[in-house]
């Protein structure tokens, strides 16, 4: 412990998937300054300092950092967690001359466009895409490419505005949805490659990639809720045999070579498509969901967290930590009541008390309005399963679902 004495750690966001690792952070001795627009952000009421300014307000953030560094106690790291802000934490790291990505590698993880031509340019598995100027361009790329398409907002997070676009989906509509979950105005569109989509987790050391986080995403739902896509969960280990898991892997490190992140972390959203890996997204963070915090260290037994704190801090890391030291089954499901008013919400005791549960979180409370989904934030809640391998995970994942009973009204 003493090599973290006397030092200061930053999390840029304070929500509650931060927690855990903010948790981290103070049990390893660290002094943990948390910034927040939410002075009631959980991450804010479990820090030793506390900084109020948006996450994705880059001069406010450095104007409160600056203070609280010069008048209170220096920073010597910061970092991120469940928040897609990875420019602001570069942006402080530059300002206080600390670890981290370059700020023009954390815009670009941030701006899905600039990072498709990136990938393109290096040669990346991708699939095609473009830039959308606007309705009629969309248009005319649809008649030009065909169906279907994913229409997305090019600097959106969490799978905001992003759609399928079918020949029963109204384009106009759909761009509309699109671009006001855009903060700057931005649309663009790619192709929809069938097959299973992987999330992958991996800690880059002197541009090696280590992979420990791989999960099948789950989406069941995707044709009852479109045109959008919800995923409702993941499964951990993979069903892809190993040579397509190795596969992923090498593209995973080639995409985040392209991108430019040789010393961090990055999480990559993968498509396997007629047995060939393409890469969608790859963000230059830790990932939110419980995947890093709970799901690896579950399915594998490797600490990313850990692992990210001593990289922002300077500390070596030991490429052997990030190597799996077991593996077991888990299974993450989300919770999609019918949407409407929440009457009353049971079973959650008895959801906890099957075998393997390891987390039962309910996000909706009696009175609370349920709106048909558009993005898997819109759930109410989730379970995280363990057992000796997926099938039994995935079983004990659902039964806990099952248990829980969401009642709701009709608005």
């Amino acid at each position: 412990m003493t090599e973290y004495a006397g030092k200061t750690l930053m999390f840029v966001g304070g929500g509650i998937e931060a927690l855990p690792g903010i948790e981290k952070a103070r049990d390893l001795g660290l002094h943990v300054v948390v910034s927040d627009m939410n002075p009631q952000a959980p991450g804010l009421q479990a820090a030793d300092g506390r900084l109020i300014a948006s996450t994705y307000d880059v001069e406010a953030t450095l104007t409160e950092v600056r203070r609280y560094h010069r008048e209170v106690r220096p920073i010597d790291g910061v970092m991120c967690l469940a928040t897609d802000v990875p420019l602001t934490v570069a942006a402080v790291a530059a300002d206080l001359g600390l670890p981290g990505i370059p700020v023009e590698v954390a815009a670009r993880a941030m701006d899905k466009l600039a990072m498709k031509e990136k990938f393109a340019a290096d040669g990346v598995a991708i699939p095609w895409f473009s830039a959308v100027e606007s309705v009629e361009h969309l248009q005319t790329l649809v008649k030009e490419q065909g169906l279907p398409l994913v229409l997305k907002p090019v600097d959106s997070r969490g799978g905001r505005g992003v759609q399928r676009l079918t020949p029963e989906v109204n384009l106009v509509s759909a761009y509309e949805r699109a671009i006001v979950q855009s903060p700057g105005g931005r649309v663009m569109v790619e192709r929809y490659l069938p097959g299973p989509q992987i999330s992958t987790e991996s800690i880059v050391l002197e541009g090696s990639c280590h992979t420990p986080g791989f999960a099948d995403r789950n989406y069941e739902f995707i044709d009852r809720y479109a045109p959008h896509f919800i995923e409702n969960g993941g499964t951990m280990p993979s069903f892809l045999p190993s040579e397509t898991r190795t596969a992923v892997r090498d593209l995973v490190q080639k995409a985040a070579a392209s991108l430019g992140v040789t010393r961090g972390v990055v999480k990559g959203d993968i498509v396997v498509s007629d047995g060939k890996p393409y890469v969608i997204e790859l963000a230059a963070r830790l990932s939110g969901g419980w995947f890093c915090t709970h799901e690896i260290p579950l399915n594998v037994g490797v600490d990313l967290v850990l692992a990210m704190i001593r990289l922002s801090l300077g500390l070596p890391v030991d490429g052997n930590a990030l190597q799996p030291r077991f593996e077991q089954g888990v299974a993450l499901r989300l919770i999609f009541p019918e949407p409407g008013r929440v009457l009353s919400i049971e079973g959650e005791d008895t959801a906890r008390a099957l075998p393997g549960i390891s987390m039962v979180r309910l996000t909706a409370s009696p009175g609370d309005i349920l709106r048909p989904p558009t993005d898997s934030n819109a759930s109410a809640g989730l379970v995280i399963a363990v057992a000796k391998d997926r099938e039994e995970a995935i079983l004990r994942a659902e039964q806990a679902v099952n248990a829980i009973n969401v009642t709701t009204e009709a608005v």
